[in-house]
């Protein structure tokens, strides 16, 4: 019994379970443990930089061929692509299909849209296509850092890690310095996972606290399409990846079922971001295609966030009356396609994605979103998850399409992964294998 609870994914799962008896029971003390989530992923957020910045540095700089590098970034940028066009499509056709929204017949002009008048405001303040690519660059190395700016760091990351390789012998110093960082990196990591069933628990009670079990049974038709088809984009679309690149996705799901928990429960896939990092590199993954594919996946690969998109889109289209033909919903489709880069990551940037994809396309009204406010963040759950899920299958694919997987390391992973906590995971950056902490020793 001590041993079964000396394991993370069960004291998160026990955690998720009594914050929702709290939030249920004790609405009232669910509210205030608010501050214990948002203080569990800040500790994770203020280490992403940097982990992200050590990780793709010295896996670029250790790899030593910088055709390589982009040959990895650009498969990974069309896997991405399609196998997020795939989740639009999907969603589209099953929103089609169950009509959650037909039958409710609001009339947005009696639409009460103060609620939403934030995320209206921040989807305005969204960039379009050339400000997005411009973003990208930093005004300064120091300012992307201090925002926590995903792409920016990964361009500076990728710029650094290049000219370390053609600096020859000259760079290997700062490389070592650089690996020896991230070392002590992840070992704080390991600290702050402690604290992890203490977030998922406070997240879910905030979350039962605050909105209810009554909103979700008025909009529960609409949940169960979100959480059924992001079930089945991950059953057969990336199974068959899976099957497709040659490794089991049973395996994977067990494997990070630690990540899957924590990501339900904080409604963010940032809150696990060094963990996965740290757990891929365990299963074989090599570290340079670890720290260009995952990071970069967080931006581009927001699978569950499509499917999201493109079911509240046309739900909302169906609740207000509002005639959309297949010529105006693959408008609809396209326009999210560009939206929904950069949407992954953070509880809730996906109802700002969703706020600006109906204001630039005019169709839909924008004051229907009031009535997916009351079960968005129950709906934030499935997409987090998707979301997480879909970037470690697609790490590991490219990792074996690049010829850069080691299914010895892969088995041994698998294997032990009982015998061996997975918060006291520690790459050995310099062997590249992974090793347990002292905590775990201490054990």
């Amino acid at each position: 019994m001590r041993m079964w609870l000396s394991r993370l994914y069960i004291q998160v799962f026990i955690a998720i379970i009594l914050g929702g008896l709290i939030g249920y029971f004790l609405p009232d003390v669910g509210i205030t443990l608010q501050p214990l989530a948002d203080g569990f992923i800040k500790l994770i957020k203020m280490l992403l930089a940097p982990v992200i910045f050590g990780t793709i540095v010295v896996g670029i700089a250790k790899m030593g061929n910088l055709k390589e590098v982009g040959r990895i970034g650009v498969r990974a940028l069309i896997y991405f692509e399609v196998v997020s066009t795939l989740a639009l499509v999907i969603g589209l056709v099953v929103v089609n299909v169950m009509q959650p929204g037909a039958g409710m017949n609001i009339d947005a002009t009696h639409i009460d849209a103060s609620a939403i008048a934030g995320y209206a405001k921040r989807a305005e303040a969204q960039p379009g296509f050339v400000g997005f690519l411009m973003d990208i660059i930093p005004t300064t190395i120091v300012d992307a850092f201090a925002k926590g700016a995903m792409l920016q760091i990964i361009l500076i990351s990728v710029l650094l890690g290049i000219a370390l390789v053609q600096a020859g012998e000259r760079g290997k110093p700062v490389v070592a310095v650089i690996d020896s960082l991230l070392d002590a990196l992840f070992r704080i990591v390991a600290m702050v996972m402690r604290l992890a069933p203490i977030g998922a628990g406070a997240g879910v009670a905030f979350t039962i606290s605050k909105y209810g079990f009554g909103t979700v049974w008025s909009l529960a038709y609409l949940m169960l399409g979100v959480y059924a088809t992001s079930i089945l984009f991950v059953g057969v679309v990336l199974g068959a990846v899976c099957v497709w690149t040659g490794f089991s996705l049973v395996k994977v799901l067990s494997y990070f079922k630690d990540e899957i928990l924590i990501t339900f429960g904080t409604c963010s896939t940032e809150a696990v971001m060094p963990r996965m990092m740290a757990k891929l590199e365990r299963l074989g993954c090599e570290k340079s295609v670890v720290g260009l594919v995952l990071p970069t996946g967080y931006t581009f690969n927001a699978d569950g966030t499509c499917i999201y998109l493109t079911m509240a889109a046309i739900f909302v289209a169906q609740a207000t009356n509002t005639p959309l033909g297949l010529g105006d919903q693959l408008v609809v489709l396209g326009v999210l396609l560009l939206t929904s880069k950069g949407s992954a990551g953070v509880a809730g940037a996906g109802f700002v994605t969703l706020a600006a994809t109906l204001s630039s396309i005019h169709t839909v009204p924008v004051a229907g979103l009031v009535l997916l406010l009351g079960v968005d963040r129950f709906m934030n759950e499935a997409r987090a998850v998707t979301n997480l899920i879909g970037n470690a299958v697609a790490t590991i694919a490219v990792a074996k399409w690049e010829g850069a997987f080691d299914r010895a390391r892969a088995e041994d992973a698998y294997r032990n992964r009982a015998l061996v906590a997975a918060e006291d995971v520690i790459p050995d950056t310099e062997a590249g294998h992974a090793l347990p902490s002292p905590v775990a020793v201490a054990h």
